[in-house]
């Protein structure tokens, strides 16, 4: 009787629901998005073969000419990618604004992505990095920052200073201080590179999809194999985090410790993200609450697909109907999402006001 009002009802939906069913009308989004990003766009693929391609691929049949190319080493990695980099920062984006019951609190917001872009521009212009050694870089940075903010945000829950939610603003205002100051750092950094480091660099701030490969999707699929388990096991504590930080501790959880596993999760799942693509901006931002708009109730399931979903959809846009309209030029994924991703939030804030009114 309880469960129908309970926050595990509402924001995990877990049993069968409305929300259940929506989710899987999401799901079932993906999947389209998924397979039109492969078979439609300026070259085409039937269905027949597609499955054709990929089983001769996988048991070293004849290839076809061009087809076989374009699919297994351009169209099929670089939509893998995109699933995966959408999930990965949906999840991110969620267990920050649930933990903190911040809306803001996003890795776009609280300086992760700005970590992870600092510490690649740096690799690049600085030691001429390139390939692996700059999704390295940005990981480490993501990282780096995720500790230094943690570090910032705790200090006055030591001294007695603050209490349940207080932590999580302190965090959230440690974050935008910490962006804005890395932010500096990568402009001045442009400014001192050279005119190629400058346009490499410029690249992989915008966020694309442009070099995905089988090796990134390889590492993308082990990280995100280790960390969409570890999300499913500290939901539970999530949950009851959601309650306040004295109800969780009253209910036995180790509020520090429970919330240093969700931020270490939270942020590995950020950082492995933007280290294969790019700070995509806005998909961990808007995941969250499009999927709360949609299911009706917080959800990390439906807010890994809606990222997927617009990552997906966002780089169909990029790659097949932009260079329509621009005469040819091939937009990052990330300036389509973060071209729509403010009006979207607006429209959100808006519809929002209306309903609380």
């Amino acid at each position: 009787m309880a469960l129908n009002g309970s926050p595990a009802r509402r924001h995990w939906g877990y049993l069968p629901s409305r929300g259940g069913n929506r989710t899987a009308i999401l799901a079932a989004g993906v999947m389209l998005m998924f397979f039109a990003s492969v078979l439609l766009g300026s070259y085409t693929v039937t269905i027949p073969d597609f499955f054709t391609i990929v089983a001769n691929h996988l048991t070293g049949g004849p290839r076809m000419p061009g087809a076989s190319f374009i699919v297994m080493e351009s169209k099929l990695p670089r939509a893998v990618i995109g699933t995966l980099i959408g999930i990965a920062f949906g999840l991110a984006g969620a267990l920050f604004q649930t933990m903190l019951r911040n809306p803001l609190a996003s890795p776009d917001v609280i300086g992760i992505s700005s970590g992870a872009s600092a510490a690649a521009v740096v690799a690049i212009v600085v030691f001429g990095a390139a390939g692996a050694a700059v999704s390295g870089a940005a990981l480490a940075g993501a990282l780096a920052v995720a500790a230094l903010i943690h570090a910032i945000s705790s200090g006055g829950k030591r001294r007695g200073t603050g209490r349940g939610s207080a932590a999580g603003n302190r965090l959230v205002l440690a974050g935008v201080g910490i962006a804005a100051a890395l932010q500096a750092v990568v402009s001045f950094l442009m400014t001192r590179a050279d005119i190629r480091s400058a346009a490499d660099a410029l690249v992989w701030l915008n966020g694309s999809l442009n070099s995905a490969n089988w090796e990134r999707a390889g590492i993308l699929i082990l990280a995100l194999a280790a960390l969409v388990p570890a999300v499913a096991l500290i939901a539970g504590p999530l949950r009851i985090l959601e309650l306040g930080d004295d109800a969780a501790a009253g209910l036995g959880v180790r509020v520090n410790t429970a919330r240093l596993v969700l931020v270490f999760v939270a942020v590995s799942l950020a950082a492995v993200a933007t280290a294969a693509a790019g700070p995509v901006s806005f998909v961990a931002f808007l995941a969250g609450p499009i999927a709360r708009r949609v299911t009706g109730k917080a959800s990390l399931p439906a807010s890994a697909l809606v990222g997927a979903l617009i990552v997906l959809a966002a780089d169909y846009f990029a790659a097949n109907l932009a260079p329509l309209l621009l005469d040819g030029t091939v937009l990052p994924v990330g300036v389509i999402t973060g071209a729509l991703g403010a009006p979207f939030l607006l429209w959100l804030l808006v519809t929002a006001n209306r309903k609380d009114a």
